[in-house]
């Protein structure tokens, strides 16, 4: 969903902003505020019927207020209202319990782990880059978890002989020089 050019200008204009730091203010608290959305929605999936508006329907669950979830993202971190249902029936796909981390921060530490990084440097990128404060024994831990499938596949079988072929061509422009009358012969 493409965003209008008119629509950024008067978001730029409400939201006062000047700056690549207000921007990600901007995007960190809009971010925030779809995900609580979409977690409404959700509840609204689930019970059948949107906030306030039950009319009819004959259900014994509804609504039952709010609990607080600090999640951590690729705009920093915040806290969300997860609404709660009375039968305790809504589990959330979108966030699922239990879950606090979606910025999928484990694929991002073990790829700067792949690339060859230290703990140490991986810590310090993900402070410089994410504004994420993931201690080095947490570092140190998921890296922890793909040492078997790393040491497996430097301990695998090789084969005796790998064939290769080494090719080489040249390319440019052949040039013809035109026949002397003497040699036409």
């Amino acid at each position: 969903m493409a965003v209008a050019k008119e629509q950024i200008r008067q978001i730029i204009l409400e939201n006062n902003i000047s700056s690549v730091a207000d921007i990600y203010t901007f995007l960190k608290d809009s971010f925030k505020d779809i995900l609580q959305e979409l977690m409404e929605a959700e509840l609204d999936a689930t019970l059948g019927y949107e906030k306030n508006r039950k009319g009819d329907l004959l259900t014994d669950n509804r609504r039952n207020g709010y609990s607080t979830k600090n999640l951590k993202s690729q705009y920093g971190e915040f806290q969300i209202d997860v609404p709660r249902d009375r039968n305790r029936e809504f589990e959330p796909k979108l966030i699922p319990k239990y879950q606090r981390d979606i910025s999928g921060i484990e694929e991002k530490v073990i790829s700067l782990y792949a690339r060859g990084m230290s703990i140490r440097d991986i810590h310090d990128q993900l402070q410089d880059l994410y504004g994420i404060e993931l201690s080095a024994e947490m570092v140190s831990k998921i890296t922890d978890k793909i040492l078997p499938q790393v040491k497996e596949w430097q301990s695998r079988p090789l084969n005796p002989v790998y064939p290769f072929v080494f090719m080489d061509c040249y390319s440019g422009r052949v040039q013809r020089y035109p026949q002397h009358p003497s040699r036409s012969q």
